[in-house]
This record gives structure tokens, sequence and C-alpha cells, in this order.
């Protein structure tokens, strides 16, 4: 299978984004490779975003909040699982490559930025809804509207950013590596404050 473009990318999360939460927006060529952890990814950044406005209430119980909290926790862990994914199944497609003796090392991975797009989909999001509130002030929408703007030339400059990389990876000129996150604090081996109550 080819290696998304950031154009396919784009759309499958705007996509995504105009359908309800559980459909997965990815088109049937798409139900495979990479894309399977690209469209988790992005399923996960929309629970994280749904999950994150809740967790700011004041007009729920905290036991309600700490539910959140805990869904932030396996919804980020699943994400980050999500991008390592991607990023040893993109550096597979290229592991024929020929890389050329200066070749750059890029310190962001291409599935890290594929997780940015994501999130900037979910901006651009939820800031047109912004943007056409009956109930705001003018001012608020005037602002909304400049976010708007900028978010979406920001998306588009990563865009472009991400298809320079693989570009650049796929003619040997540039390489990235998968960068393990190894969340210490959900791993109870690893977190004082887990493996030191099971002592206590």
């Amino acid at each position: 299978m080819a290696i998304p473009h950031s154009r396919e990318i784009l759309e499958f999360h705007d996509r995504s984004l105009a359908q309800p939460e559980s459909a997965d927006g990815v088109s049937p060529e798409q139900k495979h490779g990479a894309w399977l952890h690209i469209e988790l990814n992005h399923r996960c950044n929309r629970a994280l975003w749904r999950e994150e406005d809740q967790a700011r209430r004041r007009d729920v119980p905290d036991s309600a909040i700490a539910a959140n909290k805990r869904a932030i926790d396996a919804h980020n862990q699943k994400r980050n699982d999500a991008i390592e994914k991607t990023d040893e199944l993109l550096l597979a497609q290229l592991a024929d490559v020929e890389r050329s003796a200066d070749a750059r090392l890029h310190s962001e991975t291409a599935g890290a930025m594929i997780d940015r797009l994501s999130i900037l989909a979910l901006k651009i999001f939820h800031m047109r809804v912004q943007t056409e509130r009956r109930d705001a002030s003018p001012e608020h929408i005037q602002t909304s509207k400049a976010r708007l703007a900028r978010l979406v030339e920001q998306r588009a400059d990563l865009a472009a950013c991400l298809d320079a990389l693989l570009a650049d990876c796929r003619a040997g000129r540039a390489w990235f590596k998968v960068y393990r996150q190894f969340k210490m604090y959900n791993d109870p081996a690893y977190n004082p404050y887990l493996y030191g109550a099971k002592r206590g």
C-alpha cells in the first residue's frame, strides 16, 4: 500500500468528524496497514477532546471528574501506542530505501506529525462551531473566525512539512525512528504510587 499523502489524511480526519463518534470514517481501501492506526489515533484524540471538556465541569461530583481523568489516561495510552504503530508501519514501507551518507535524522516522526494533524482537525472543527454560535457576542465570533483562519493555516503548513519529510525519506535524504513513549505513570511496575501501594 502507498504511503499516505497528507491530503488523504486531512480528508479522512474531516470526514470522520462529520460523522457520529462511533463511526470510523475509514474507506474500504484504508482498512489495513498504517491507516488502521491513523484511524485509531484520531478516534482516541476525539475521545480525549470530549473527556477533557467534561473534566472541566464544576456542576458534577468529584467522582465524575475522577472518572474523566481515568478515561483520559486510557485514551492517551492508546493514542500514543497508535502513533508508535503508525511509525513502525511507515518505516517498514521505507525499509528498502538506501539512505545517502548525509541523510538527516528528523527529530519528529511522521506518526507524531499525523497526530498533530488530528488535533488540528479537532481544533478547526470546534472553532468553526464557535464561529456559528447564535448565543455569542459579535466579538467572540470575530475572534473565533480569526483563530479558525490561523488554525487552517497551521494545518496546511504541517501537512506540507509531513509530505516533505516523507518525500525526503523515500529519496533517502532523511529518516526517522520509532520513539517509544514509555508512559511510566500508567504502568503499575513503574509508578511508585501504584507499586508502593501494593507493598503497603
